[in-house]
């Protein structure tokens, strides 16, 4: 492999890191770089190797958040124990179909996501409303195991999913919702990790400088996040929302 591929990576890895520390979505900016630059890789090897800078990033990121935010503890820990499984199982099905038919549906998914989000000013702003404990056990569960699983199987774009799923479902604002998608999202991407090391689907020598370049990146956008709080992560909530629809809609209408 070059070195100049390796610093390219290197350097989608960081601005990944960061974006995906404020609102996530930083799979879109490194995956399909690492894709186009690594063509002597499958596909789900190179997915696989992805998830060790992912997480790294993921992890200093939370750090960050957790030192601000308060974590509601007993619906984390179910999450997590539902996340992992399902992006396991994700990543299972990887290695043997592709994921091409959930574009379209993603796609569509998205669309509505950045309409609603625009022309309500307040979404995720505040707290929306109090949502019961079992309720937010039930609707947890959900989230976990849906985007959970998508994280597995194809992965740009989780983190801003699990954040709406924070909002919409239990009603957190943005830093709230960020924090914990923070969280559950670094149980997913280890669940991935498991499942790709037992298939030894993991180039190293791509995954640890990519780790470091994305932790770094981590530690940044978080910082900042937090220093700006919920109007900020709102307009970039919605930026990385629109970079996921031209990625999606060009991979949905040019196939």
């Amino acid at each position: 492999m070059e070195t100049y591929v390796l610093i390219l990576l290197c350097l989608a890895a960081f601005v990944a890191g960061f974006v995906d520390a404020i609102v996530g979505g930083g799979g879109l900016i490194q995956t399909p770089l690492a894709i186009l630059l690594l063509p002597q890789y499958a596909i789900s090897t190179v997915i696989g190797s992805l998830k060790i800078p992912a997480f790294s990033g993921t992890f200093i990121a939370t750090l960050q958040y957790l030192k601000k935010v308060k974590v509601y503890l007993k619906l984390f820990i179910l999450m997590a124990v539902l996340a992992f499984v399902a992006a396991y199982f994700g990543s299972h099905l990887l290695t043997v179909i592709p994921n091409d038919f959930m574009k379209p549906v993603l796609f569509v998914v998205l669309v509505f996501l950045a309409i609603y989000t625009f022309l309500k000013k307040d979404f995720g702003q505040v707290s929306a409303r109090q949502v019961s404990t079992k309720k937010q056990f039930i609707y947890g569960s959900i989230i976990a195991l849906v985007v959970g699983f998508y994280d597995g199987f194809i992965g740009p774009g989780t983190g801003s999913f699990f954040i709406l799923g924070f909002i919409v479902l239990l009603g957190f604002d943005f830093l709230t919702a960020s924090t914990h998608a923070k969280l559950v999202n670094l149980v997913t991407n280890l669940g991935s990790i498991c499942l790709f090391l037992l298939k030894g689907k993991i180039v190293w020598a791509v995954a640890l400088p990519m780790a470091a370049s994305n932790a770094l990146g981590g530690f940044l956008g978080a910082r900042l996040a937090i220093k700006k709080g919920n109007g900020f992560i709102r307009y970039f909530f919605l930026f990385v929302v629109c970079l996921t629809l031209l990625r999606f809609g060009y991979e949905v209408f040019t196939e």
